[in-house]
């Protein structure tokens, strides 16, 4: 098998086939690969790789790391929303009490705060300006920064922590969950009692799965280079008018950030895991000094890794919308007759207004009915229910390509979030081979890898109720679909008979699973929304010629 042939110490073919090439990546200022000297590949071998699942887990293992930090050491984080006030533990401490906390104690605290649109159209500008205001005030520096596209928005979410006589300690976190209220739910799925506002079918404190990588090894030094590049850009960080210079001094922001610190060198090796850090950045003007023409690695990497698809892709989408977002697997589709594709959405968009629902359903539509064309009874979308049958609203943003390849991030399957956006994505390859039967089910060569393959089952335990002991149902991709088929169609068949009065609740079937149908858009309103969501709610950020060629 060849993912398996190499000897020990030996590079791992399969890395290259899966990952991006330093030219493939297709921003040549970046200094975020490695560089020759030190390693001739754009990205980190040998780190450790674990992944955290429900805002609650993400939370808990933060705080320690958090409260591990002492004088000297340095916190570094960029986040798209922030509520000081927002419990990390049941009995806090809140964001805001943790972070001042550690400022306050001489930890060395740098922020990247997106300064976000007003709140009269439901965004966070007064929490995130909060945050760095008591941020600035308690010893810290955090910055609002606007740096972006028009009507676009800095959406990564990490954190690094290195400290200063341990690198072998350094960690960094990567994913989908941002600091702020909703976030904290666990697999008990009763939502977070900080409540922000929501659609509401989703019943007042809304239901949340979402999931983050905790990550040691080299690559946290790439995930604090990434950093370190917004922070250096010498650009204004917001208009130069009255009001936002206001805003600027209301957050207590300083005019000139100060330098960040010497980087030290990047922790020695964790574990078995190749990482490599991918990034979008919109194409602007003036353009980023580290992405002169924007950056869509993220983008490209699902290209290629959708372009050796063979067995499965698992999803977990906030969105899954766009054209543009799903033709490589169409084409995979296509290409490949056994190749399966599994996605797990929210039942309903968090904002399912009179103006924003249509767009946003209309995306999802178009690009369901694309994959459902090209793979002909091969995919299956799902949306999720706790037990109460309120539904969980999902914010995870996973893909697991064949058990080998795993992308964690803070982009969604659309287009704003592939093209125009800021956002920080993680893709792993365990060095590991899984020697559970199947061992190569997509018949690559490549073989299965631990991580990846962990990743996914460990999501659908989740999704089926299922307990360690249930989870070696799940070992071959196979199965796996079919147990998943027959859970939704369970609980579907369930709701449809409690409409009848024919079942009790005690009768309902195990699992969290439902088979997902989006509700059309129709007449006039289908045409409108169809503009909103090409101009305003999936926007392409693109340099025109990338547009007109179709390149990614």
């Amino acid at each position: 098998m060849a993912g398996g042939e190499h000897g020990p110490g030996a590079p791992d073919p399969a890395v290259a086939r899966w990952f991006l090439t330093a030219g493939e990546r297709g921003n040549d200022a970046t200094d975020a690969d490695r560089l020759p000297l030190d390693a001739p590949a754009a990205w980190a071998v040998g780190n450790d790789v674990s992944l955290l699942v429900h805002g609650a887990s993400y939370f808990r293992r933060l705080h320690e790391d958090l409260c591990a930090a002492t004088a000297g050491d340095h916190v570094f984080f960029t986040d798209w929303s922030g509520d000081a006030d927002q419990r990390l533990l049941p009995e806090g401490p809140t964001v805001g009490e943790a972070l001042c906390d550690l400022a306050g104690r001489g930890v060395e605290v740098r922020a990247l705060l997106w300064r976000s649109h007003a709140e009269r159209l439901r965004f966070t500008a007064a929490e995130n300006r909060r945050l760095g205001r008591d941020l600035n005030e308690a010893g810290g520096e955090a910055l609002l920064d606007q740096r972006v596209r028009l009507f676009g928005s800095h959406h990564q979410k990490l954190f690094v922590i290195r400290y200063r006589d341990a690198p072998e300690r350094d960690v960094a976190f990567v994913g989908g969950i941002d600091l702020c209220h909703g976030r904290r739910d666990d697999a008990e799925h009763a939502g977070d009692p900080q409540q922000p506002p929501m659609d509401p079918r989703y019943h007042g404190r809304a239901p949340w799965h979402d999931a983050s990588l905790r990550l040691r090894g080299p690559v946290v030094g790439d995930v604090l280079r990434s950093f370190a590049q917004r922070w250096n850009d010498p650009h204004p960080l917001d208009r130069r008018t009255p009001y936002h210079m206001a805003l600027q001094r209301l957050a207590r922001m300083p005019r000139h950030p100060r330098p960040l610190p010497p980087a030290p060198p990047d922790p020695p090796p964790a574990g078995p895991c190749a990482v490599q850090v991918l990034r979008t950045y919109g194409a602007r003007r003036p353009g980023y000094p580290f992405a002169p023409q924007g950056e869509r690695s993220v983008a490209r990497a699902y290209v290629k890794a959708f372009g050796l698809a063979a067995g499965l892709v698992y999803v977990e989408d906030q969105y899954l919308w766009s054209g543009l977002v799903v033709e490589g697997l169409c084409r995979a589709l296509r290409r490949s007759p056994r190749l399966r594709v599994i996605a797990v959405v929210p039942r309903y968009p968090d904002d399912d207004g009179y103006a924003t629902g249509p767009a946003n359903r209309l995306g999802q539509l178009s690009a369901l009915r694309l994959l459902s064309r090209a793979g002909r009874g091969r995919v299956a979308v799902y949306d999720l229910e706790n037990a109460s049958g309120t539904p969980i609203y999902v914010h995870a943003k996973v893909v697991v390509v064949d058990d080998v390849w795993a992308m964690i991030g803070s982009d969604n399957l659309n287009r704003r979030s592939w093209t125009h956006d800021s956002e920080l994505s993680i893709a792993v390859l365990d060095d590991e081979l899984d020697q559970r039967e199947p061992l190569d089910p997509a018949g690559s060569g490549d073989g299965a890898r631990r991580f990846a393959r962990d990743l996914r089952i460990r999501l659908m335990c989740e999704h089926l109720q299922l307990d360690a002991y249930g989870a070696d149902g799940l070992v071959d991709p196979a199965d796996a679909v079919r147990l998943m088929d027959d859970s939704a169609e369970a609980l579907d068949a369930w709701h449809a008979a409690a409409e009848w009065g024919d079942v009790s609740t005690d009768t309902r079937p195990p699992g969290h699973l439902r088979g997902h149908a989006t509700t059309p858009v129709t007449g006039a309103r289908a045409l409108w929304a169809s503009l909103l969501l090409r101009w305003l709610v999936d926007p392409d950020g693109r340099p025109i010629r990338d547009r007109l060629r179709g390149r990614s």
